[in-house]
């Protein structure tokens, strides 16, 4: 990835009700914790043991850590579209030009084509989908006849940059 990136986005999960939810259930085993363990009352009217509540906490704490950390990064080069998914990707996934047969600019539903957010599997042939937010996304066709959408929060700039490539492709 020497080159010079001619579009790229940053793009992570702003749905208020996952950061909502997420805030409010690590206030809720905090205090949870906090009424077990350091007060000593069981927390609930079926209390879990005290190993299991502070397991159930960890896991809530390091799920919100997960999707303060996930972010969908894409970037366009001279020699094609870079995408990683981090920190499920570590490194960016690189679609070359000559792989892809159709590359446009669409409007898409997450619920109704994919299921929701982030790395999903569409139904019906829809193929694969990156996405976090919103409801465009820069639609790639390959030679092999699988596809990916990439979500965009900048689809004017992201078609922009794509049509001074020459390479949208309907």
């Amino acid at each position: 990835m020497e080159q010079h990136a001619l579009f790229s986005e940053r793009q992570r999960f702003m749905q208020w009700w996952v950061w909502m939810m997420l805030v409010g259930l690590n206030i809720l085993f905090i205090y949870g914790l906090y009424k077990q363990l350091i007060i000593g009352e069981p927390f609930g009217t079926n209390p879990a043991s005290d190993t299991a509540l502070i397991l159930i906490t960890i896991f809530i704490i390091l799920l919100t850590v997960f999707f303060l950390s996930t972010r969908l990064e894409t970037q366009i080069r001279a020699a094609g579209i870079y995408v990683r998914f981090f920190p499920i990707h570590l490194s960016y996934r690189y679609f070359a030009w000559n792989e892809i047969r159709k590359l446009y600019i669409r409007k898409y539903s997450s619920i109704k084509e994919f299921g929701g957010w982030g790395i999903r599997y569409g139904i019906g042939g829809r193929g694969k989908a990156y996405n976090v937010t919103g409801g465009s996304g820069l639609q790639l066709e390959f030679i092999d006849n699988k596809k990916l959408l990439i979500g965009t929060q900048k689809p004017e700039e992201l078609e922009l940059v794509l049509n001074n490539l020459g390479k949208l492709k309907q």
